[in-house]
């Protein structure tokens, strides 16, 4: 289901970028038709002043006839059908596109009926930087006597160096696109790894604990038998065999509660749980566990009770003080409290430990992530107590916070006042 919800997104994702990239090459299109018209206007009505004058010159009339012929985007003929010189020619025609404000190199050539030759002109260039001319460019009209000929070489390069804004926005949407469909790709092969880890981890659990399951079997049997007992050697080495056993069970547990939390197996069963009990519980729980000496200042009334699936709210707690327990100094002490706010109540777990590096603070919630300490070969664990009281407190809608405080480490559980309640 997860999946399908993220190829969905992927889908509409692309979907929206490919039609912001279609929209925007239709504005570009839009944009050089529009540009491309402006300046085809410009250069039809200043040639059609340039005609204008030298009939006034020669005190004709003006021809009704359209005497401007468009014979490529960048090649005009001009039907003057009167007699004109080349200078004032030249002379009309820069004054024209100057008054347009057409900035475009363009060269001319004249029809000669004498010679039945186009005559080269100029080339006139914007910048005042003549390029190569090009007099072979120019070809004759049958049907004309008295004409001229003009042409814009670098008008179709203006067109698309106008439009570089557009060109600019129209390059980084594609590069956006390529992005996004690289970052997918990633994604999806990422996601494939993952589900590939959970599997194998799953698996990889299950398959032990049924050989463990019987290794406890027969070695707390073995451990009862008279043989055995009475041999202190042998009932060493054979409770050493159980212990060890407890802790690989205990390991492959929280490895188990971890690959369940990650793939949506959980389903909380929310009841009323005494907190103080709870925390009793775990302390007796963690002087069996662990030989090391630690008091526990607890302010909770013990009349507070939380809603909460109590398997886990235990679990929660007992990462918590175990890790305080683990990671302490000597003469440990661990301070429970709750404080009442506006919106919430703050469960507050704080010890006189060390600490936590503050280039760790913000990774101490990922999985398999493990401080750096001197004596991290000495403590057993797999970095994934932290990340499971992360993802406990999510399924519950609650907000967990670490820092470091004046003395130790603080945790803060935010839990919504909904969740308790003083009975």
């Amino acid at each position: 289901m997860k999946l399908k919800r993220i190829n969905v997104l992927v889908v509409i994702g692309l979907l929206a970028i490919v039609g912001v990239i279609i929209m925007q090459l239709f504005l570009l299109n839009q944009a050089y038709s529009f540009e491309k018209k402006d300046v085809e206007d410009k250069i039809h009505f200043a040639l059609q002043d340039v005609v204008e004058k030298i009939y006034a010159d020669n005190h004709s009339t003006l021809p009704i006839t359209n005497q401007i012929k468009k014979v490529s985007d960048n090649y005009y003929i001009v039907n003057v059908d009167d007699v004109f010189e080349n200078n004032i020619l030249e002379h009309y025609l820069k004054t024209e596109f100057e008054k347009v404000k057409l900035e475009q190199d363009f060269e001319y050539a004249i029809y000669n009926c004498g010679t039945d030759d186009m005559i080269y002109g100029n080339y006139i260039a914007a910048d005042g930087k003549p390029e190569k001319k090009c007099e072979d460019c120019f070809t004759k009209n049958e049907e004309l006597i008295y004409y001229f000929a003009i042409r814009f070489p670098n008008l179709k390069q203006s067109y698309f160096s106008s439009l570089k804004q557009y060109w600019a926005f129209t390059v980084v949407l594609f590069f956006v696109l390529i992005i996004y469909v690289y970052s997918v790709f990633l994604l999806l092969k990422q996601k494939r790894y993952t589900e590939l880890q959970h599997d194998f981890i799953n698996n990889m659990t299950h398959e032990f604990k049924t050989p463990l399951s019987s290794i406890l079997i027969a070695s707390n049997y073995a451990n009862t038998q008279k043989e055995i007992s009475e041999n202190k050697k042998l009932s060493k080495y054979i409770q050493i065999i159980i212990d060890q056993s407890n802790k690989l069970n205990q390991h492959i547990e929280q490895i188990l509660s971890v690959a369940k939390t990650d793939s949506h197996q959980i389903q909380l069963k929310k009841s009323p749980v005494e907190v103080v009990k709870t925390i009793d519980l775990i302390i007796e729980n963690c002087k069996l566990k662990h030989n090391t000496e630690f008091d526990v200042h607890n302010s909770i009334q013990e009349n507070v009770t939380i809603t909460a699936d109590s398997f886990h709210f235990y679990n929660l707690l007992f990462n918590l003080f175990e890790n305080a327990i683990k990671y302490g100094n000597n003469n440990i002490v661990i301070k429970v409290s709750l404080i009442e706010n506006v919106k919430y109540f703050s469960l507050i777990i704080t010890d006189n430990g060390p600490g936590i590096p503050e280039k760790d603070l913000p990774f101490i919630f990922d999985k398999f992530y493990r401080v750096s300490r001197k004596d991290n070969e000495e403590i057993e664990g797999f970095g994934i107590g932290l990340a499971y009281v992360k993802k406990i407190c999510e399924l519950h809608h609650w907000k967990i916070k670490v820092k470091n405080g004046t003395i130790g480490l603080e945790t803060e559980i935010k839990i919504p006042k909904k969740d308790l309640h003083y009975v």
